[in-house]
């Protein structure tokens, strides 16, 4: 009986770890698909912080549909 224990106690902690393994934020793979710089999402090189197009991308489930024109409109009112 404690060995299943142990074995469920030492599942959930590999399902946890497998599922904090998977990456939240952008990668360079999502730079080259797009065609971007990091910087075009992201806040600044190496940041986490997404920017407004970044959170839209996000958002779009990693689409850049629509996102671009947003940032072009805010970039005209300057």
């Amino acid at each position: 009986m404690k060995t299943v224990r142990v074995s469920v106690v030492v599942a959930l902690l590999a399902v946890g770890l497998s599922l904090s393994a998977l990456p939240s934020f952008g990668t360079m793979d999502f730079a080259k698909k797009e065609k971007k710089a990091c910087t075009f999402c992201h806040v600044k090189m190496g940041s986490k912080e997404l920017n407004d197009v970044g959170k839209c991308y996000q958002k779009n489930k990693n689409s850049l549909a629509g996102c671009e024109t947003k940032d072009k409109e805010k970039g005209k009112g300057k």
